[in-house]
């Protein structure tokens, strides 16, 4: 049969094949469902019942990298002792190298808490990260370390980002949308574990914070890796010495020191027997 024009013109494509027409402003509405409904299916599919948010920061190190990279700063320097972006590079990297080892207490968490729940065909506190590198990775590395699953929410953003070898590649998503991204973060959430990290980080705690606060959230516990680091970062208590928040307030979040504290806190708040 001759091809007539009509059959090639975009207005003859079905409208749920046509890519360029659903990209279209006035269809916003529709991507977000889009976006929503095939991460939610999908889960419903893999027999996710609850989950554990692991959140920090994409550029932490595990400890060997983070060593590697202090050396290789440091060798820098030697080379031009004065020279001032240098020196702050290797500030930085010893910096880094304190943190690197919340990444093997993230991997252990992730160890932990996957091999006791996920038993029996059960997929219950199954731990999401953000998908990507560093803390993230941690997580999604300890799950994978004993053969369990766990979820990547990765973000399509204007630099290069690319999920991590270890999420589960049947539970790997991304997402255009933060708002449909964050809403799946802790739509299943029993917990979210925070360790250090930048704005992303910070971002997800305190919208956490605010939901818990304003009770839009219930249920869902939050813990924050290192105290130290925590109150050197944020002066809680200014919030309440200023009447911003109540003194209750800050019971909505507990330390943890390390991967074995942060869950028997979560498991003590929600496998009450």
């Amino acid at each position: 049969m001759e091809d007539l024009p009509q059959s090639s013109s975009p207005a003859y494509k079905r409208a749920d094949s046509d890519s360029e027409f659903l990209q279209r402003d006035e269809l916003r509405a529709i991507r977000l469902q889009l976006e929503w409904s095939k991460a939610e299916l999908t889960q419903q599919d893999e027999g996710i019942e609850s989950t554990i948010v692991v959140f920090g920061s994409a550029r932490l190190l595990e400890p060997a990298a983070a060593q590697a990279e202090l050396a290789k700063a440091e060798q820098a320097l030697a080379q031009s002792p004065n020279d001032a972006d240098k020196q702050q590079a290797v500030a930085i990297a010893k910096n880094q190298l304190t943190l690197a080892p919340f990444y093997d207490e993230a991997r252990e968490f992730s160890r932990l808490v996957s091999s006791t729940c996920q038993i029996d065909g059960r997929c219950e506190y199954v731990v999401v990260t953000g998908g990507g590198p560093g803390i993230m990775e941690a997580g999604n590395r300890g799950a994978a370390d004993v053969g369990a699953k766990s979820i990547g929410l990765n973000i399509d953003l204007p630099f290069e980002q690319a999920p991590n070898p270890y999420v589960t590649p049947s539970l790997c998503f991304t997402f255009r949308y933060f708002a449909l991204r964050k809403m799946h973060f802790l739509y299943r959430a029993k917990a979210l574990v925070v360790f250090p990290g930048g704005f992303g980080t910070m971002d997800e705690l305190f919208e956490t914070l605010t939901l818990l606060q304003t009770r839009k959230v219930k249920d869902l516990s939050v813990v924050l890796m290192g105290k130290t680091y925590w109150e050197d970062l944020i002066h809680w208590k200014k919030f309440v010495e200023f009447g911003l928040i109540s003194p209750n307030d800050l019971s909505l979040f507990r330390y943890a020191e390390t991967a074995r504290e942060a869950w028997d806190i979560i498991a003590q708040e929600h496998l009450r027997t």
